[in-house]
């Protein structure tokens, strides 16, 4: 029988054309960076980072890589693995880790999915999804990243009393995905799981600014993996 592929989750891959500084970020040190998935990931995921790391935790979907960013130099003892296919985002972040002299990142410039299926059981410490493609129409649904599939792939990767951060200024996907959540069994909202408030430690976002300005009211969700 011939398996078949998730749909892909994201849009575009690329939209203007990237300068002469982002084209050789993308051809020299996106290649150093990148996880090699063609090979089983070390036992321990601190040996992918040339900086010693206490912790692991992965973005989905990063976009230009701020809160990225923002996390890895407000917690420079963590890990980062950061997923992004969208390459103009990928080569703003590969801009400022160079500029940052950053050592404890490494990205994917693909399917997130495929990051989750090779990374070992109970590895990360903290996740985050920040406003992924809503795909807000019915005949596009399918293609949310949130899907029963992913929730237990996010459930496996990460260890027990890990966190999950899901944002989204789509009241129904944000909502599809705390039921889905809440349905796996894997993982335990806290007290205060449906904020209209972003959480300190929570930066915003440029994808939050633009919700607001357009009179969406993000929703933000923090879940214990149980």
């Amino acid at each position: 029988m011939t398996e078949t592929k998730p749909l892909r989750s994201y849009g575009r891959r690329k939209s203007k054309p990237l300068s002469a500084r982002k084209e050789r970020l993308i051809g020299e040190l996106l290649p150093r960076l990148r996880l090699d998935l063609s090979h089983k990931p070390p036992e321990c995921l601190a040996a992918l980072f040339e900086a010693p790391v206490r912790d692991v935790w992965l973005e989905i979907g990063f976009g230009s890589g701020e809160h990225l960013l923002w996390q890895a130099e407000h917690h420079n003892d963590v890990g980062f693995i950061g997923c992004e296919p969208f390459l103009n985002g990928m080569a703003s972040l590969l801009g400022a880790v160079e500029d940052r002299g950053l050592k404890t990142i490494r990205v994917h410039d693909g399917d997130a999915r495929d990051v989750l299926a090779w990374l070992p059981d109970g590895s990360v410490g903290r996740i985050f999804i920040l406003f992924p493609d809503p795909w807000p129409k019915k005949r596009q649904l399918k293609r949310r990243l949130i899907s029963p599939d992913t929730v237990m792939a996010l459930a496996r990767v990460l260890r027990q009393g890990g966190e999950l951060r899901f944002a989204s200024d789509d009241t129904d996907y944000a909502a599809q995905a705390l039921l889905l959540m809440q349905q796996s069994g894997a993982f335990a909202a806290s007290d205060e799981h449906d904020r209209r408030e972003r959480p300190a430690g929570w930066p915003e976002t440029r994808y939050e600014r633009k919700a607001l300005g357009e009179g969406r009211k993000p929703v933000f969700l923090s879940l214990k993996r149980a």
